[in-house]
This record gives structure tokens, C-alpha cells and sequence, in this order.
């Protein structure tokens, strides 16, 4: 007897909702099991048989329905009862199953593998009731639902004249993969556009290191004009670009803070005494103009001792000379 701790399938619960595919799987496992004579009316099995097949259709019911038939010992009796029980569930399934397939249209669907799934459910409920659905039926429920934009298609598909419905499923799934196919392609990039070129490490260090010296900086070191052309396919993220990178802002603030100084051996700007290479007479000259410039200073220097006092009347404060003082006072023009 098989590990009775793991059941082979759903076990039946006491609604009885899944009825029509237990007793579909009960009827299998049986008959794999050689006891599928212990179900039959007027049966010969043995007392063994009936034993092994009773465990196995208990171990298969729900704890609540096991409980409702712990008297019935035979099989066939237990096999009986569950379907006095729940065998009319097919009258409720059957109209529901033929609503379904009356309202099954291949154009509602997004995908085929979609539509199949759902059209071998709708069947199978539709056998289990004891409706009979051929491969004709299916074919014509696929061909006359298509969508109304692919009626050329439909009638192409007709045309080869299936006789299975699982040959028409294979076409129209392997052209669903060709055309979602078709689809990614044309997405990728905008018609009549070209594909990006690859770039890789080893062109990006030869579009660095092939180029000449240019006028686009002082020191080039390698680089011209057109270093970093089309740039946004450069890959920026790599070591030496980022070191390249550093390495010239650190040029660029040197150069800079070299600008705004002059030179003490020459007076120029842009560059150090130590790597002046300014002509040496030149920088005699410049040197000797220093000299006479510091000599003009201390002969137009003038001492504070040579400066003569200054000597300061009252007349000095009033706005008219001494004479006409004295004249405006006679007269009576100022009052004192």
C-alpha cells in the first residue's frame, strides 16, 4: 500500500464543489492500483482488496465527510453514497459549461495560449457531463470568432484545411512568437534609423592616444582638437579616463594661479623664475631697469628737514588785503 501520509490528489470536501474531478482521479488511481473491481456492482474482490480500496477513499475525503460515513465499510457502498449525493452537481455545472462555450470567441482573448487554456476547460467540464466536443467543433468555434481585421488570415487558415485542432493551435502560436518578435525588432529603434556603433575600451584609449598636438590647450600632451569627438559614445566611467580627467583640472588650476603672478627673474606672467626661459640679455635689461627705477625713487625723495616753516598772520584768515580794511571800517560798511 502507497505512503497513506501523502494523498495523490485534492481530497473531496463536504460541499462538494470538486466532485467532478475527484471521482475522475478516484476512478485512475484505482485502476492503477488493480482495484478498480471494488467499485463495480456485483463485484468478486476480495476482502483484501476491498480494504485497501476503502483506505484509499477515505484517506481522499475531507475530515467533516469522513466523519459522516464512519459505518460504511465497503467500497462500493461509500462509492455509491457520494454519488447519490453529489452526482446531481452535473446538472448545475452542464448549463454553465454550455453558456461558456456558446460565448467563446478566439477575439476576446490576447494571446492564443490564453484562449486554448480556457477552451480545454469548457470541454472538459462539458465531457465530464456527458457532452461530446469533436476537433470539427473546435475548429469551426476558432474560425468563426477571429477578429474582424484578420479575415484574409482566416481565410488563409481554412484554406489548409485542418483535420486536428491541435494543428491549428501550433500555427497560430509559432505566428504569435514571429510576430511578437517582429514587434521587439521594430521597437528597438525608429525606422530608417542606423544602429549605434559599439565602441568599446581599446577604441576609446586609440581616439585618446592617436590624436597630435592642437591649439585647443597650452600643453596637448597627445591631445588635438578633436580629442573626445562624439563623446556621449565614450565610456566615461573607465579608470583612465578618470584619471586623465584629474590630472588636467590640476593642470588647468596650475596654470591658472601661474597667470595671475610675474616672474622675478624676467617680469612676465605664465610662468616661474625657475623655469623662465627667457634670453639672458633680456633679462639683464629687465634687471637693470629695476635698479634705475629704485635709484629715481630715493633722488625724488624729499627729507622732512629741508621743509622751510611756514609762517602764518591774521591777515592771512581775512578775505579782503590789509588797505581795505581799514577803508571799509571808516566808511561804516562793517560793523564791528
Amino acid at each position: 500500500m502507497a505512503n497513506l501520509s501523502r494523498r495523490e490528489f485534492v481530497a473531496l470536501d463536504i460541499s462538494g464543489n470538486s466532485y467532478m474531478s475527484w471521482i475522475l482521479d478516484a476512478k485512475i488511481h484505482l485502476n492503477a492500483m488493480g482495484l478498480e473491481d471494488t467499485i463495480k456492482d456485483k463485484n468478486e474482490a476480495s476482502n483484501q482488496n476491498r480494504a485497501k480500496a476503502m483506505i484509499f477513499l477515505r484517506h481522499h475525503l475531507d475530515e467533516n465527510l469522513k466523519m459522516e460515513y464512519l459505518t460504511v465499510k465497503n467500497p462500493l457502498t461509500l462509492w455509491n453514497d457520494l454519488k447519490d449525493r453529489y452526482d446531481h452537481l452535473k446538472l448545475v455545472i452542464l448549463p454553465q459549461a454550455r453558456f461558456d462555450w456558446l460565448h467563446l470567441r478566439f477575439q476576446d482573448f490576447k494571446s492564443v495560449k490564453a484562449y486554448n487554456s480556457t477552451m480545454f476547460k469548457i470541454i472538459s467540464q462539458l465531457k465530464l457531463c456527458g457532452e461530446n466536443i469533436t476537433d470539427l467543433d473546435m475548429l469551426e468555434k476558432t474560425f468563426s470568432t477571429f477578429p474582424a481585421s484578420s479575415m484574409l488570415l482566416q481565410q488563409q487558415y481554412r484554406e489548409m484545411k485542418f483535420k486536428k485542432y491541435s494543428d491549428l493551435i501550433s500555427h497560430l502560436l509559432v505566428a504569435e512568437q514571429h510576430n511578437e518578435l517582429l514587434m521587439k525588432n521594430h521597437e528597438s529603434r525608429p525606422t530608417g534609423t542606423a544602429p549605434f556603433p559599439e565602441v568599446n575600451e581599446a577604441n576609446f584609449r586609440h581616439s585618446r592616444r592617436g590624436r597630435g598636438r592642437g591649439p585647443s590647450r597650452g600643453h596637448g600632451r597627445g591631445r588635438g582638437r578633436d580629442f573626445n569627438h562624439d563623446s556621449r559614445f565614450a565610456p566615461y566611467n573607465t579608470l583612465d579616463h578618470q584619471q586623465c580627467k584629474r590630472k588636467d583640472e590640476k593642470h588647468e588650476v596650475v596654470q591658472k594661479k601661474n597667470s595671475e603672478n610675474n616672474c622675478f627673474r624676467c617680469g612676465g606672467k605664465g610662468h616661474w623664475s625657475r623655469t623662465c626661459r627667457t634670453p639672458k640679455h633680456l633679462v639683464e635689461l629687465y634687471q637693470a631697469s629695476l635698479k634705475r627705477a629704485e635709484k629715481d625713487a630715493e633722488a625724488n625723495f624729499i627729507s622732512e628737514d629741508n621743509v622751510e616753516p611756514m609762517h602764518l598772520d591774521v591777515a592771512d584768515f581775512f578775505e579782503f588785503p590789509e588797505g581795505k580794511i581799514d577803508h571799509l571800517i571808516g566808511d561804516g560798511s562793517v560793523l564791528t
